[in-house]
């Protein structure tokens, strides 16, 4: 197992580039099976799970590759098989994306249920619920999702119980090669959802409603594949922004980060404001200023316009050094706090409870072994790392890698202490 060994107590200072949304990456690639023809793809991260994607979609026939800037050039128009194999569906929860598009071109599907980061209940029910609306038969056997719909999918109204990132996009993908108009009531409004409609409008799809809770898209019938744009790039990762924020603060530095989207943020830029942060904001660049220790705040995570998930870990490792008490509530995972329990390792004192917990104040914390046992979290225990005395070693740097493109090599232009080892 590899470990990120960090040495704490040194403000951070420098500026760092935002890489693209990997979770946007992540369904705008698979969006190319909708696709006839050669799309480009720029600003997609080099992260394991983006990789992962680029090979799986290889696997099924496509011509993929990297250019040297980065950009991911697909062509899906080879694709000679409907099954995704285990051996890279089990690495992300993404991989489910294949199964609607290969469902609509090829009249049945099977994709191995999917993997990734192991914290709470993530099922794919609503992603199933949303093709058995559209005529598909669907189930599940020997670990691997099944489906057909040898007649094609029609067009329908669903309606989501709850607001799903995933299944709205995996939904909105399906329905181009749907016959009919699909309708998405309860929509997920996130940016990633927004970039994706955006992505399949460039190709000439019609859609309406994108970042509202009503999507509506028009079908094409199965043969209506969209045509590829030439270029096309994902949007800044919001998440990674956040990172760069919160090690900024924690560490007390001053850094600047570069090509992010702040309206992306608006509810983490509030709270840490309300914390008594110092920032300044402009239209692709915030630059965070020394602020001393902050004041603990309470916040509770929400879909989005409201304080992501994603974002929920590093918060918690900012609070266990900020002054007073901050009650943290979980309202999209409620198990999603394993982070906590390492942090405490730091010395941090936290009391968790169910779907939320308290975070009390401490002056310091101390370095230790720590483990990450899912994406964000382990990101956490970094930030971490940097405020606290002597060294931490976090495992689980594979986890770090499915997210983060080149985290080290950013942590290290702005002056952390940081390495990777293969052992300790």
């Amino acid at each position: 197992m590899s470990f990120i060994v960090v040495r704490g107590g040194k403000p951070l200072e420098g500026k760092v580039r935002i890489s693209g949304a990997k979770n946007a990456a992540l369904a705008i690639l698979p969006a190319t099976i909708v696709v006839r023809g050669e799309v480009k793809v720029a600003n997609a991260p080099r992260v394991a799970d983006v990789e992962t994607m680029v090979n799986l979609l290889a696997e099924l026939g496509a011509e993929a590759r990297r250019e040297e800037d980065g950009t991911v050039v697909l062509s899906t128009d080879g694709l000679n098989t409907y099954e995704a194999p285990y051996e890279y569906v089990s690495r992300m929860r993404a991989s489910i994306y294949v199964l609607g598009p290969l469902l609509a071109r090829f009249g049945r599907a099977k994709v191995a249920l999917p993997g990734g980061c192991a914290f709470g209940p993530r099922p794919i029910n609503f992603h199933i619920y949303a093709l058995q609306s559209m005529g598909a038969k669907v189930w599940v056997e020997h670990g691997y999702v099944m489906a057909e719909a040898p007649q094609g999918l029609r067009g329908t109204t669903i309606a989501f119980e709850r607001k799903s990132v995933g299944a709205t996009i995996h939904t909105m993908i399906t329905a181009i090669l749907a016959e009919g108009e699909t309708t998405i009531e309860n929509a997920a409004i996130e940016p990633e959802v927004v970039d994706v409609a955006h992505f399949l409008r460039r190709c000439g799809a019609r859609i309406e409603g994108e970042g509202t809770d009503r999507v509506v898209v028009e079908g094409r019938g199965r043969d209506g594949f969209l045509k590829a744009c030439s270029h096309y790039a994902v949007i800044p990762d919001r998440i990674e922004t956040a990172t760069f924020l919160i090690a900024g603060l924690i560490t007390r530095g001053r850094v600047e980060i570069e090509g992010a989207l702040p309206e992306h943020l608006t509810a983490v830029l509030n709270k840490l404001r309300e914390a008594g942060a110092k920032m300044e904001v402009n239209e692709d660049r915030i630059v965070v200023l020394p602020s001393g220790r902050l004041q603990g705040r309470d916040v509770e995570t929400a879909p989005y316009p409201g304080f992501p998930t994603d974002v929920q870990p590093m918060y918690m490792a900012l609070m266990s050094v900020a002054k007073g008490v901050s009650v943290i509530r979980e309202g999209i995972y409620p198990d999603r706090f394993k982070h906590a329990y390492e942090l405490m390792r730091l010395g941090a004192s936290i009391d968790v409870g169910d779907g939320y917990a308290v975070v009390k104040g401490v002056n310091r914390l101390t370095g230790a072994p720590v483990m990450g046992t899912d994406l964000r979290g382990t990101a956490a225990l970094v930030l971490a790392g940097l405020v606290a005395e002597g060294e931490t070693a976090v495992g689980g740097y594979s986890h770090l890698a499915r997210g983060y493109e080149n985290f080290i090599g950013k942590m290290r232009g702005l002056g952390a202490q940081i390495s990777l080892k293969n052992s300790l």
